[in-house]
């Protein structure tokens, strides 16, 4: 316990009312979907909403600090908005319910019944990073950059916490998500060299469109997906994830693309 001259009187007035929250109980009410950001609860209501099964895709820039340590902040600044601004547009073309901007990465939640649109949304952003934004700022600069994938599907938590904005503030109220789903699918990403996406085993079980799995008719289609074990990382709550390396085709990636979205 904080003792009497430990922090100055305001410092331990906002610590007592934080803390009397604590010790309020906290309720659940379980939603079929990702809810609009204005129905969130908020923390006078004591209320969390429960969702089961919320896909989350997070995707990271590789070797960003290296960017931002070395470069003029124009470049970095151009970079950022790139990598950014398409995987916030595309993952909304795709149909994700709720995004979200973390430092130089963004995460996606997607409803259970779109499994096929999100991983569409993740090739299609990893496809981008090869094709236009790492030439494109490799052509600026001398760093070498592009995309970790990380996919994961499971039960998360929603409430807002933080302060509503006034005359004398900014917003500083913000939705957070508890659960495994977002903290997992960022450790899955942080498994990839470049230009990887990994998935947890649940997340791939799902994935049951032979498009998902197999590569395209420019030849003899073969299995994408290699196993990886994670047995002895503690890191996460599954053993094992999978791994897939390539790209939408050159030739047959629409038509993939929109059947793959089709079996949603």
């Amino acid at each position: 316990m904080i003792s009497k001259d430990q922090l100055p009187d305001n410092i331990k007035e906002i610590i007592k009312k934080q803390v009397e929250k604590f010790n309020v109980r906290v309720f659940t009410e379980e939603v079929n979907e990702i809810p609009n950001v204005e129905d969130i609860p908020g923390e006078g209501s004591a209320k969390w909403l429960k969702i089961k099964d919320v896909i989350c895709v997070f995707v990271d820039m590789k070797n960003s600090t290296k960017l931002s340590a070395s470069h003029h902040a124009g470049t970095t600044g151009r970079a950022y908005t790139l990598f950014t601004g398409t995987a916030v547009r595309l993952f909304k073309e795709f149909g994700a319910s709720y995004i979200d901007i973390k430092g130089d990465g963004v995460f996606a939640l997607f409803n259970s019944n779109k499994v096929n649109a999100a991983f569409a949304s993740a090739v299609t952003f990893k496809t981008f990073i090869k094709e236009e934004f790492t030439p494109k700022v490799a052509n600026k600069t001398d760093v070498d950059t592009g995309v970790h994938i990380g996919i994961h599907q499971a039960t998360l938590l929603v409430s807002k916490i933080g302060l509503r904005k006034s005359a004398s503030r900014g917003d500083m109220h913000n939705e957070v998500w508890a659960g495994k789903t977002v903290n997992m699918a960022s450790k899955l990403a942080s498994l990839s060299n470049s230009n990887e996406i990994h998935v947890s085993d649940k997340y791939h079980s799902k994935l049951r469109s032979r498009k998902t799995l197999y590569s395209c008719e420019c030849d003899d289609p073969v299995y994408l997906w290699e196993e990886v074990d994670i047995t002895n990382d503690d890191k996460f709550s599954f053993d094992k994830a999978m791994v897939l390396k390539s790209f939408w085709c050159k030739k047959h990636g629409a038509t993939y693309l929109k059947e793959i979205l089709d079996a949603d």
